[in-house]
């Protein structure tokens, strides 16, 4: 969205040197018409394929200029107060000369007459330039705007179609809205266009569509990921309270509504036990938001350039802002925010860059963190104010290892009621849900193998022949659930 208004302040303060990154390069145009019928100003555009023309009237007069050191000529020649947008001029300043003509002009008296704009994708200026010129940042447009552009696809849909209307889900649609928020207009209506004609229609499913291809958008792949398969909490046992906690800021996360006094969500810290479900809860948690999940890969961060890992960290985390609402998950952190003398003070500066954005930003990201060794996270990670709670997931109780068995024997088409619950509950005290689960694979292989129903009595077979992280590692475990004893909030 451009803003003609800003436009014009930022033309009339007399900035001789502003850069535009856009790819909306029409729209862009549109909006210099607009200020130039304000301000009485000649307008000129040029590109290395059409030369020099003037918009603002009969361009009868103006110089050929197909070369840009010949427009920067006739730049310096004309005397009126002109504005001249200049497309894709970057790589010509890298001329000595051309680079020398510009910046005389925006220094000399004749930066005081033109206002000149370099438009591009991406423009990075020479150091000589770059301090010299003011970058106008572009206004993304709102839900309402949003809301009209989707109405108008909808009638343009229906026009090609003979009459046929497009099926638009009001949810959906709604939706559908807030996640294209943080796009360009244009990389919006090409995700609409695409979802209305693939199917005449916009329903829950195009939902996650949509997502992905703004996701693909950023292209942040490698460090960041999309993860499209969230969970439900229903699909996780036990968890009550983290479950409870979620359920009551989902409203205020997702509208961004927050009551006076009331701060919305920013955050959970997930300790706990191995296999306990920690990831799968980190998955429940943007299904329960109903928002994008991603997920922080710290290995991939890592790079042996230096200030490499630091900006990849910073781009991963600009890109999570873009993608917002969503949730970004940080798997194990621990293994990436470890601080260690033998890495010149990498992971110190990721540590730095991570908790300054923690504090620092706006966009509505909600992060989840897990870690499984609590021993290896620097304490001003963990100080008060860094996360919204810092939650416990520990060995399942009797109550989740039933619901535990319920989720994993219905996932695999068995009659629950074929089982005696009771007897595997009190079987496996002690395991956790990833060796619930395996048990129950164990059982079934088992079965497989004889050509035989699986039954109570394979999965206690399989049961014994387990031997849980907590027994294994019993000192390590019976340690962790002790300093989180007085220190986290139990998850159930």
């Amino acid at each position: 969205m451009f803003d003609a208004h800003d436009l014009a302040v930022l033309l009339r303060s007399g900035a001789p040197l502003i850069v535009i990154e856009t790819n909306e390069e029409a729209l862009l145009v549109d909006a210099f018409r607009h200020v130039v019928s304000e301000l009485f100003r000649p307008l000129y555009t040029w590109s290395i394929t059409r030369g020099l023309k003037r918009l603002d009237m009969d361009d009868m007069g103006t110089p050929e200029a197909n070369d840009s050191s010949v427009l920067l000529e006739a730049m310096q020649r004309d005397g009126n107060r002109s504005i001249w947008l200049l497309f894709d001029f970057g790589p010509y300043l890298r001329y000595a000369a051309n680079n020398r003509r510009l910046r005389e002009m925006v220094l000399a008296a004749a930066g005081e007459r033109h206002s000149i704009v370099l438009i591009g994708a991406k423009i990075e200026l020479p150091d000589e330039l770059a301090p010299l010129a003011t970058r106008f940042e572009i206004r993304l447009p709102d839900e309402a705007a949003l809301g009209k552009m989707v109405r108008d696809e909808a009638f343009a849909y229906s026009r090609e179609h003979s009459g046929r209307r497009a099926e638009i889900d009001t949810n959906a649609q709604r939706s559908l809205i807030r996640h294209l928020r943080g796009l360009t207009m244009i990389d919006a209506r090409n995700i609409v266009r695409k979802l209305i004609h693939d199917d005449g229609k916009i329903a829950e499913a195009d939902v996650l569509a949509a997502q992905r291809a703004k996701f693909e958008l950023l292209g942040r792949g490698g460090v960041l990921s999309f993860e499209p398969d969230v969970a439900d909490f229903a699909q996780v046992a036990g968890l009550s309270k983290l479950k409870r906690w979620i359920s009551q800021r989902r409203a205020i996360f997702v509208d961004g509504n927050a009551p006076k006094g009331l701060d919305p969500p920013r955050g959970v810290l997930l300790l706990g036990v191995q296999g306990c479900g920690k990831s799968l809860a980190a998955k429940a948690c943007a299904g329960g938001f109903g928002v994008p999940l991603l997920r922080l890969d710290f290995g991939a961060l890592y790079n042996k350039f230096h200030g490499e890992t630091e900006r990849n960290l910073r781009d991963a985390l600009k890109a999570a802002e873009a993608m917002s609402p969503c949730v970004l998950w940080c798997d194990e952190i621990e293994k990436g925010l470890a601080t260690s003398s033998s890495d010149d003070g990498v992971s110190k500066r990721v540590l730095g860059t991570l908790l300054t954005w923690m504090n620092e930003r706006k966009a509505p990201v909600f992060v989840v963190a897990t870690a499984n060794d609590v021993s290896q996270l620097p304490p001003e990670f963990l100080r008060k104010g860094r996360f919204d709670e810092i939650f416990f997931v520990d060995l399942p109780n009797t109550e989740a290892r039933d619901a535990a068995f319920r989720i994993h024997l219905t996932r695999r088409s068995l009659a629950v009621d074929r089982f005696d619950l009771n007897a595997l509950s009190a079987a496996t005290d002690g395991y956790s849900g990833a060796e619930i689960e395996q048990s129950i694979v164990a059982a079934l292989y088992d079965a497989h193998a004889d050509n035989q129903p699986a039954d109570t009595a394979r999965l206690l077979t399989a049961i014994k022949a387990t031997r849980p992280l907590s027994v294994l590692m019993a000192e390590k475990v019976q340690w962790l659930r002790e300093w989180a004893r007085e220190r986290c909030v139990a998850a159930d």
